[in-house]
């Protein structure tokens, strides 16, 4: 009887290894801060659409949901699972993007311009 629960627990071990092991490599992956004009068009026609459709969806959902949230105390956990994660993942990301966040690569390259203008004037003088 022992044998066949130690058997069973490292078959579900197993099984759980190679369920977790791609997501693992998927996720590592995943980055990708220079999409391709393909990806860019992708993300635009149909991925921004349909994310501001689910965030639009969830936020009625949200709002059905909201005097039993409330009564839980999970209104907020609630409004970040149906709204803020739709929201953030729609309009809070680079367009072709994967990784939710902002690349703050314009405002690098403005700086960095402002700097060699300013180093051109101060050299002009």
């Amino acid at each position: 009887m022992k044998t066949r629960l130690g058997a069973r627990r490292a078959v579900t071990a197993f099984m759980i290894a190679c369920l977790l092991a791609p997501q693992m490599l998927w996720a590592d992956s995943a980055v990708d801060e220079s999409p391709n004009p393909w990806a860019m068009a992708g993300d635009l026609v149909v991925a921004r659409p349909l994310g501001a459709a689910i965030t639009v969806g969830g936020t009625a959902v949200w709002l059905v949901s909201l005097p039993f949230t409330l009564l839980s105390g999970h209104a907020g956990e609630a409004a970040d699972k149906l709204i803020i994660g739709p929201g953030a993942a729609t309009f809070a990301r680079c367009l072709g993007c994967r990784n939710v966040g902002y690349t703050h690569k314009d405002i690098d390259a403005y700086h960095e311009a402002q700097e060699r203008a300013a180093a051109e004037e101060a050299a002009a003088e």
